[in-house]
């Protein structure tokens, strides 16, 4: 039997409803908030796979063309591998819902969300990630949920609940914000320079617009009346633990302060190596395996990072909570690209290359939701395995990399003048090294690449990450914590957060909260916030130092540009039957030519003497006849009346005959013949663009000219 509830957030009214599609699934519901509607499924294993290890939980979701009534573009005309977007949308359900299921239950559990309709403005992602909750809270499958899930934009100073696509056109903020009844989950988004305090307030507006989603799931879930599936959780016997830290003893505490990542790891190694066969030789290669060696040492090794951080105030790299580590970076260190920059934060290493394109290169997309269906400015990150000293499969981008360069790229776009800038835009970030954050590291990269390359940058960029050692009661009341300034990847392991935060001197412009606890209070967070302003001023000085401000020359490989503005009338003249002429004037010049309904022409060329050719083509085909100005022009045609003269390409004007010579012509031929090139002034041009033409005044003012200076 179907059931459905309404969530009410102002005037819009959200339907979640269960018990019509999907009934096979563990938990199924559909989301409608105008005629967008998004079906979310979940299904769990009814028991782990035999050796498993982890939890295996799969986030997919995927968008129909038949939802909006489209084809899908391409040859085959299906849906093929998942777009950007869609990646982006199965990350942002990922990751608030993944801490919420029960630590050690290794059964797979698969969440599948299908955009069903699009109606354009009401985007899909917010729904998808209301339905994923909704659908594991009514299944049987143990999940500690509800949450809710809102967009946050804001309009005209004032915040807006789930704003349309019009509306966030409007919009200066850009918040996906979850949380639980009485925490933050997650959140991540863009803004355009906003304050702490405005950012903070977002979070806040957030957190009480997700209610009535909450209240709706749990309503939802009390009609359906499912409970929740018996499970058992692995975990390392108790016996084996005690003896796994008697074998380890103190030496873990050394190993943990070793200086350097690489050094660092080895040492732990070395310990769970030597743990592990005194475990096999006290109790048996059969009741040890290699998994409960991980897991016991995993369980010991975080304990004591722990530890050392909340008992003892100490980092595993000797540093204060608030310390950054040492910041260097250089830029145009690669002689072809457009723009270059190295930026370094302690082990942290990116190498950031600009490109600039033209129009042509600008991205195009299916946006089955709405919104923009192209973008000007392009951020790619590439995650390469020898940037942490390891070997690996060596693929395409995955979902990380697609993510942690979405973050990064949104952090900068709002800094780029794109309307008023002329160029397509691409920056690639390739790590180097990594040892936390390397997507903040690419902001800071991509933006000393950008100046390098002489984009007008309004302000530089710097990224930071802010994370947490806390600890919870039996209640999971929030109890002792510290945040930390610039984690380190052991800390974003074994701790509790990693909030990057990215922006100018003036404010917040990128963000991405992930935790690993069930929820964090808005209070913690904004000390958080304060931290990553502070420490990201420091970045930007330290940036400023690097390269202070746009280089005001272009590299020699970049394209230049000419714009020049014509007669919109004179468009066809010029591209010419079929494109006849403009495919002959680009095949000629080498470059590359864009002309607007509006009559707006851009040249783009590396090449001087091909940029010349181009525009000197345009402008003669484009010119218009100026009165009182003296052209030299071929004869086209003769009349009694007089001769048609070609005075610019494809424009001529009359000639009368009285206008021919300053005496009587009887007949037109007796002056010129078909074919002549003779000297003319325009006259004047009628209202109708006719233009009248004479050979008399032509001479005349030529002979003047021509007389010899006293």
């Amino acid at each position: 039997m179907a059931e459905r509830v309404v969530a009410q957030i102002g005037d819009q009214s959200i339907i979640i409803e269960s018990g019509k599609l999907a009934k096979q699934a563990d938990g199924s519901v559909t989301v409608q908030l105008g005629e967008t509607i998004v079906l979310v499924a979940a299904v769990a294993a009814t028991k782990a796979k035999p050796g498993q290890e982890f939890f295996p939980l799969t986030v997919d979701y995927r968008e129909r063309a038949a939802a909006a009534g489209r084809f899908p573009g391409g040859y085959f005309k299906r849906e093929g591998r998942p777009s950007e977007k869609e990646i982006l949308t199965s990350r942002i359900i990922d990751r608030p819902i993944r801490p919420l299921f029960p630590k050690g239950w290794f059964n797979e559990v698969q969440v599948q969300a299908i955009l069903l309709s699009a109606d354009g403005q009401n985007d899909s992602d917010i729904l998808a990630a209301n339905g994923a909750s909704a659908a594991l809270l009514v299944s049987d499958i143990p999940w500690a949920g509800p949450i809710g899930a809102v967009r946050v934009g804001r309009v005209a100073g004032q915040f807006i609940a789930n704003p349309t696509h019009d509306q966030m056109e409007q919009s200066d903020l850009d918040i996906f914000y979850v949380g639980n009844e009485s925490d933050v989950v997650m959140f991540e988004g863009s803004a355009d320079e906003c304050t702490d305090a405005d950012f903070v307030a977002a979070l806040q507006f957030g957190q009480q617009a997700i209610q009535p989603l909450i209240a709706a799931q749990k309503e939802l879930a009390a009609k359906l009346g499912k409970t929740k599936r018996q499970i058992t959780v692995s975990v390392v016997p108790d016996d084996i633990l005690k003896a796994a830290r008697e074998a380890i003893g103190s030496g873990i505490l050394t190993a943990l302060l070793t200086p350097g990542k690489l050094a660092r790891e080895a040492a732990c190694k070395a310990i769970e190596t030597q743990m592990g066969a005194k475990l096999v030789e006290k109790f048996g290669a059969e009741k040890v395996t290699e998994f409960v060696i991980k897991d016991a040492f995993y369980y010991i090794q975080k304990e004591a990072i722990r530890a050392l951080i909340l008992d003892e105030g100490k980092r595993l790299d000797g540093r204060a909570p608030d310390d950054l580590r040492a910041l260097g970076g250089e830029t145009s260190v690669l002689p072809r690209s457009h723009g270059s920059a190295i930026f370094s934060r302690g082990e942290t290493q990116a190498l950031a290359l600009v490109t600039l394109g033209t129009t042509e290169d600008i991205q195009e997309f299916d946006a089955y939701t709405g919104g923009s269906s192209e973008k000007k400015f392009i951020l790619h990150y590439n995650f390469p395995n020898f940037s942490v000293g390891e070997t690996g499969r060596i693929m395409g981008p995955g979902r990380r990399e697609i993510g942690h360069g979405a973050l990064a790229e949104r952090s900068i776009r709002s800094m780029v003048p794109l309307k008023e800038y002329p160029y397509t835009v691409r920056i690639t970030s390739e790590i180097m090294e990594s040892n936390g954050s390397t997507s903040m590291a690419s902001v800071c990269a991509g933006s000393l690449a950008l100046m390098d390359a002489g984009v007008p940058l309004t302000r530089p960029v710097g990224g930071i990450s802010i994370g947490i050692c806390s600890e919870h009661d039996d209640n999971g009341k929030l109890g002792r914590y510290s945040l930390l300034t610039d984690i380190i990847g052991w800390e974003d392991h074994f701790c509790d957060m990693d909030c990057k935060i990215a922006g100018t001197e003036k404010g917040i412009t990128g963000f991405q909260l992930d935790l690993k606890l069930k929820g964090l209070p808005i209070g913690v967070l904004t000390e958080a916030v304060e931290k990553a302003r502070v420490a990201r001023l420091k970045i930007l000085d330290a940036m400023k130092g690097i390269l202070p401000e746009p280089r005001s020359e272009m590299s020699k490989y970049a394209p230049r540009i000419i714009r020049l503005r014509i007669n919109p009338e004179k468009i066809g003249a010029i591209i010419g039957p079929g494109g006849k002429n403009i495919k002959a004037l680009v095949e000629r010049s080498g470059c590359e030519i864009n002309i607007e309904d509006d009559g707006s022409v851009m040249i783009f060329s590396i090449d001087e003497e091909g940029m010349r050719i181009a525009r000197e083509g345009i402008e003669a085909v484009a010119a218009e006849i100026e009165v009182n100005k003296i052209y030299r022009g071929k004869v086209v045609s003769i009349k009694e009346f007089g001769a048609f003269v070609e005075v610019l390409p494809g424009q001529d004007g009359l000639v009368h005959i009285s206008e021919l010579a300053d005496f009587r012509v009887k007949a037109t031929e007796d002056v010129v013949k078909l074919g002549d090139v003779i000297w003319v002034k325009c006259i004047g041009v009628d209202e109708k663009g006719r233009v009248r033409l004479s050979r008399k005044a032509a001479m005349a003012e030529r002979a003047k000219e021509l007389e010899p200076k006293a």
